[in-house]
């Protein structure tokens, strides 16, 4: 398969870089919503064989793609029996990758949105938001017969506007706790070790399947967590039996 260019992957580093520093270091005040809050919403709805009031739940969650690395990473997913939520770019890469799509579909892993073109939507005018996450579901559900109900704003930029915006498409957005700056460094031992350092109950952690480090990190890190007693879960299943709700924010 075709490798992304150089320009692309600098880039994406750029963009993840300025991403983090606002998402994460309080610089824009942002009302979100931890999984355990939601789980105390429903607690008699039915939801699958994991209880994550009753052990210890972490998500593992991959942005930017599908691409060439992403099979073998659900190669590695389904040896170890661990599910996944993949945030999917629309351009050049659901367009490159289908069969990618449709086998994450398959295989049990959770299929979300993260936009066309990975545009700062905080940026763009009511019609350019609306037409980045609509035009990423339609084809999603054209590929998986299922259409998204969760979307991750890119660099974790948001605002009243996108939450109106993705109430209106049925959107949920996710956003993250812990994070390996994988776009900073292609040393896979580094990655892990980021991980690990920030992991803890109701974790959802951000990992780019697209940077050549952070693949070979994965089998790792389900091991290290698994001795830790973690069990991995989707996103919606961390929230279970509570829902992610269309506009809201969780974290």
């Amino acid at each position: 398969m075709k490798r992304p260019g150089t320009a692309f992957r600098a880039t994406a580093a750029v963009i993840a870089a300025t991403a983090l520093a606002s998402a994460l270091t309080g610089c824009t005040r942002l009302e979100t919503t931890a999984p355990s809050a939601v789980r105390a919403t429903d607690v008699q709805a039915r939801f699958g064989t994991v209880d994550c009031r009753e052990v210890k739940c972490i998500a593992l969650t991959f942005d930017a793609g599908p691409s060439e690395h992403s099979a073998r990473l659900l190669d590695i997913l389904k040896e170890e029996q661990v599910p996944a939520t993949f945030f999917l770019l629309g351009r050049r890469h659901v367009e490159r990758y289908p069969e990618l799509v449709r086998r994450m579909a398959d295989e049990g892993h959770e299929v979300a949105n993260h936009t066309w073109t990975h545009r700062r939507l905080t940026e763009l005018e009511p019609d350019e938001i609306r037409e980045e996450l609509e035009r990423t579901d339609q084809e999603i559900e054209r590929l998986t017969g299922r259409r998204p109900t969760l979307m991750r704003p890119p660099q974790g930029r948001t605002d009243d506007t996108v939450h109106e915006i993705s109430r209106e498409l049925g959107l949920a957005e996710v956003l993250w706790s812990v994070t390996a700056k994988d776009y900073t460094t292609t040393d896979s031992d580094l990655i892990t070790r980021r991980v690990l350092a920030k992991a803890s109950r109701d974790g959802i952690i951000l990992l780019h399947d697209l940077y050549d480090g952070t693949v070979p990190a994965v089998p790792g890190i389900i091991a290290e967590l698994k001795k830790r007693g973690y069990v991995f879960v989707t996103v919606p299943q961390l929230l279970a039996p509570g829902k992610a709700e269309p506009g809201e924010v969780y974290r």
